[in-house]
């Protein structure tokens, strides 16, 4: 078993989320997701900071395997970086606020998603994001997930030097990556 979740499903599970309290929108998330994959989603950790490629965050981690993660992302003054180039798809589904984009293929355009639209960053593709103040997306990635961590952690390591982070984002992969692999799930 390589895909536990569905993009579609985990869109409309979003959509249930849309324009809700912050703590509010994170209990029905995390509710929704473990009523449609039981066993899967594990929602009691608390928000870690996420610093990638110059963006600041914070992130829950619902799940997180060899093959997916799951995370709610989102801050409550905005950021902006670069993606990064990863060997997975990353869906974003976004239940508040707005998320600005543009790619190197079309870097005069600027691409907004909106609450309840989803927008995708294909495997080997990059682009250039924003989210504005009071943005929470629902984040979903399918692919070789281990090839991310070094950009994922490469700002909290060699520019913050938080490693409480960096045990944090780490720990957590861990005990949610072996308690997958003990459920026969790459």
């Amino acid at each position: 078993m390589s895909h536990v979740f569905d993009p579609d499903t985990l869109h409309d599970i979003a959509r249930k989320a849309i324009g809700l309290p912050f703590h509010e929108l994170t209990r029905v998330v995390a509710d929704e997701v473990q009523r449609a994959y039981p066993g899967h989603p594990d929602a009691r950790d608390d928000y870690i900071f996420n610093l990638t490629s110059g963006g600041c965050g914070m992130m829950k981690i619902l799940h997180a395997s060899i093959t997916e993660y799951l995370i709610i992302f989102g801050s409550a003054i905005g950021t902006e970086a670069f993606s990064g180039r990863y060997a997975m798809d990353i869906h974003d589904f976004v239940m508040t606020g707005e998320m600005w984009t543009y790619t190197d293929d079309r870097c005069g355009e600027r691409v907004v998603t909106r609450p309840g639209e989803r927008a995708l960053l294909p495997k080997g593709r990059v682009k250039g994001w924003r989210i504005a103040e009071g943005t929470w997306m629902l984040e979903y990635g399918r692919g070789f997930l281990p090839s991310a961590l070094p950009l994922a952690l490469a700002d909290v390591v060699l520019s913050a030097l938080d490693w409480r982070i960096v045990a944090q984002t780490l720990g957590i992969y861990g005990r949610h990556a072996c308690r997958e692999i003990l459920q026969g799930k790459l």
